[in-house]
């Protein structure tokens, strides 16, 4: 069994696929193939079992599709997949208890089925891997949010109980006033924020906790008690910059309201501006004695960014990245407009992270039209030489820069496999996501779309909210390349990838070139892709109108194609199935 830090494969030889194991962020991807040639017409997909780490026991992973009677209704359970085999080459797996120090063992076995309906087992593969919480132990942490309001696992956990409502508050501006009221809303917060919540408030809490330690904080959006709490503990040793673009600056306004609760609570440095645009960073850095991190990502200090979107927060621990975030920091604070920003030494270049063993960097917007970064990323996308996975809010910006243009042609691409998502501007309602496939295909999937004819055995799921004004729910920055190539590479940050976060916003990207942290990103991008493909219901044309959607039992024509032949008809997903496993 060949080992890394990032992926592992199955050893044994008499097995009749491959499977290689990447590891994520609580989260593992599992990528399948057929040894050689094809499988045969009664092959029906495969079961997956998983054992903890200090366990003997393992245990199957559930499938929501039953073969024809096995699951007709969303209250039938879940079956095991040693009985209802997961009929694709590829799945992600959320362990419950990721945080486990040890090796996770993945089980992956070939399901056949005869002529009477019985399933029988081939030989199958297994391999074990690390999941533990931190990416990179000591030097660098990738945390994600769930993002999955809109979910069957959602609705089976939480839903059931009561509104959504109880869980987030009605409007962006009553989030600091607002109090769940959801019997379980503790639990349901920990399993929507994901790590990124318990990463952004144990940096804050170890802050407090250490008496010498400075905190500096830039908030495009804060409406969140429990940040507030305890930023407001922090007292003089805070400084922070809120956003008061457009309306923020008005007193009612979640900002305003946090900017006069730090006041009175002793925080002495509090600077509103926008720079041309925006102060779009979401940005935290702590310095003290036996402490240097700092916080990138897309996550916004809100309920809606911890609890709705799809967000990423990353942690460096770095003396060198502190000093230089708190440095562009007072530039910021200092800079009377964008101009006296883009004068000072911070948007000059990117900075390195300073972090031993890893080539990663940051840079800081508004840039000048002398040193952006824009162009430089756009050409590196075209570079591109296996892959290319991303997930892109506000990617209707881009069309007018070179990263819209850039991602379209490796689209059409016959030698790069590249899928992704994007938020999409939907008349109706001016919200929904946009599924980019490999085969250069755009699907929409609206916010309405997902409360309305949603075929059994699935439940009717919680909109894109939005009657409460809570909205877009993919919010991602980032951008992954050839992940499994020693040059992987991932771009990241608050940075939109689009003009304005280039020339006009307070923003900060990160380049990191590493395969580990490239596979957690990838397998996030892969994961979210699945999960809105599926939504769109297009998966093939025929599936329209079903209502009830099952596994496909062993073809018994000679006629009919099984449930796998697309994997090989289709060149885009021969590729999948290469780059996987």
């Amino acid at each position: 069994m060949a080992t890394t830090k990032f992926q592992v494969e199955g050893g044994n030889s008499s097995a009749r696929f491959t499977l290689k194991v990447h590891r994520g962020d609580g989260m593992a991807l599992l990528g399948m193939n057929w040894r050689s040639g094809k499988p045969p017409r009664d092959f029906v997909g495969f079961s997956i079992e998983f054992r903890e780490p200090g366990s003997d026991k393992f245990w199957p992973l559930l499938n929501s599709l039953g073969f024809p009677g096995q699951r007709t209704k969303f209250s039938d359970p879940p079956i095991d997949s040693t009985k209802a085999p997961i009929q694709k080459f590829r799945w992600v797996h959320f362990p419950g208890n990721a945080e486990k120090k040890g090796e996770f063992t993945y089980r992956v076995t070939p399901c056949f089925m005869d002529a009477g309906g019985t399933l029988s087992r081939g030989e199958p593969q297994t391999a074990s891997i690390a999941l533990m919480r931190e990416t990179l132990p000591g030097k660098l942490n990738v945390a994600f949010t769930r993002g999955f309001v809109s979910s069957q696992a959602f609705v089976r956990r939480f839903a059931p109980d009561a509104k959504v409502s109880t869980l987030l508050p009605t409007k962006d501006k009553a989030g600091l006033e607002f109090t769940p009221t959801h019997k379980n809303a503790e639990a349901a917060h920990t399993w929507m924020g994901f790590e990124a919540r318990s990463a952004i408030r144990e940096l804050l809490d170890e802050a407090i906790a250490n008496k010498k330690a400075q905190v500096r904080v830039i908030a495009f959006e804060l409406n969140l008690p429990e940040i507030l709490t305890r930023l407001a503990k922090l007292g003089a040793r805070l400084k922070v910059i809120f956003d008061d673009s457009k309306d923020k600056g008005d007193p009612g306004e979640p900002e305003s309201k946090s900017a006069a609760r730090l006041k009175s609570a002793g925080t002495t440095s509090i600077v509103r501006q926008h720079m041309d645009s925006l102060q779009h960073h979401k940005s935290i850095a702590v310095r003290g004695p036996g402490i240097h991190k700092v916080l990138y990502g897309s996550t916004n200090l809100t309920w809606r960014g911890f609890y709705v979107q799809s967000n990423n927060a990353v942690v460096v621990n770095s003396k060198k990245a502190v000093d230089d975030y708190f440095n562009a920091f007072e530039d910021y604070f200092t800079a009377a407009d964008a101009d006296a920003f883009r004068a000072s030494k911070a948007p000059a270049t990117f900075f390195p992270l300073g972090i031993p063993g890893l080539d990663a960097k940051v840079g800081f917007s508004p840039h000048g039209k002398t040193n952006g970064l824009l162009e430089a990323v756009g050409k590196d996308i075209g570079l591109a030489k296996s892959c290319v996975l991303f997930s892109l809010a506000f990617l209707g910006q881009t069309t007018k820069g070179p990263i819209g243009p850039a991602l379209g042609k490796q689209l059409e691409s016959t030698k790069v496999f590249t899928l992704g998502i994007a938020d999409a501007r939907v008349k109706e309602e001016n919200l929904g996501v946009t599924v980019l496939s490999p085969d250069n295909k755009r699907r929409v999937v609206r916010s309405s779309a997902l409360t309305q004819n949603v075929p059994a055995p699935f439940a009717t799921e919680p909109s894109g909210l939005t009657s409460t004004g809570l909205g877009t729910r993919m919010h991602h920055k980032f951008v992954v390349l050839d992940f499994d190539r020693a040059d992987a590479r991932v771009y990241f940050g608050s940075y939109n990838f689009s003009e304005p976060a280039d020339g006009k916003n307070g923003e900060n990207l990160l380049l990191v070139k590493d395969r580990t942290v490239a596979t957690t990103y990838m397998i996030e991008a892969v994961r979210l892709y699945d999960h809105y493909r599926l939504r769109s219901l297009r998966e093939d044309a025929k599936d329209k109108g079903k209502k009830v959607l099952e596994l496909a039992l062993p073809p018994t024509k000679a006629s009919q194609k099984p449930w796998w032949q697309k994997h090989w008809d289709d060149p885009n997903r021969k590729r999948e199935r290469e780059l996987f496993a």
